[in-house]
Formats: structure tokens, C-alpha cells, sequence
């Protein structure tokens, strides 16, 4: 099957770091741009970062930039989310999603989405 699987969710506290990962199953993500996504309770969803197929060139949300950081490892089918000094308004779902093109953090990917995995920062 092809799937994008989620992990490295859990409790944190404010100014605490989590690493999450998206391991993708089915078919590589070499040829890709890869972007993580986020939506907190009651709210929209929202792109945080994006990083291209290409060059691996990046994109943060103003929100995120500077505590925030995305990289892959196509040897290993992966895409990663370094997160650190969290903040309890970064709390909600964070999904991965593939697609072709060019980065952008819009909402409108029509590519392949995992299912996502919580992350809660608690204060």
C-alpha cells in the first residue's frame, strides 16, 4: 500500500523539543516536495514548512522560523521535523504530505497525506 505514516508525537512542555518523522511505504519520496502541516483545535489547518524535491531548498512559516527545522533522507524514505523551543500554540495534529511541484505551504496539496500525529505543548 501507499501510505505516509506519522511519528515522534507525545507531551511536551513549553520550551521542550520533539523530532517527527514521516516514513513513507509504497513509493519513494525522492522525486517530491515534502511539507508538514499542522492544525490546532478549533482552528484551520496550516502549512509550517516545505522542503523541495529538487535542491532541498526550504520554506518556514513566519510562526515557525527559527525553531523549526525540515530535512529528508531519501536513502531512508523519510522526511523530518526538528522542533525546538515549543510553544503551546504549536499544539494540534501534524501531518506530512508529498506532492510534485514547487514549495509552497499552502493548503491545497493534491498528493499523498498521512494521517497525522499530536503533538501537545503544555505550558
Amino acid at each position: 500500500q501507499v501510505q505516509l505514516v506519522e511519528s515522534g508525537g507525545g507531551l511536551v512542555r513549553s520550551g521542550g523539543s520533539l523530532r517527527l518523522s514521516c516514513a513513507a511505504s509504497g513509493f519513494t519520496l525522492e522525486a517530491y516536495r515534502l511539507g508538514w502541516f499542522r492544525q490546532a483545535p478549533g482552528k484551520e489547518s496550516e502549512g509550517v514548512s516545505c522542503i523541495s524535491a529538487a535542491d532541498s531548498s526550504t520554506m518556514y512559516a513566519d510562526s515557525v522560523k527559527g525553531r523549526f527545522t525540515i530535512s529528508r533522507d531519501n536513502a531512508k524514505n523519510t522526511l523530518y521535523l526538528e522542533m525546538n523551543s515549543l510553544k503551546p500554540e504549536d499544539t494540534g495534529v501534524y501531518t506530512c504530505a508529498a506532492d510534485w511541484g514547487p514549495c509552497n505551504l499552502r493548503r491545497t496539496w493534491l498528493g499523498r497525506w498521512g494521517r497525522g500525529t499530536q503533538v501537545t505543548v503544555s505550558s
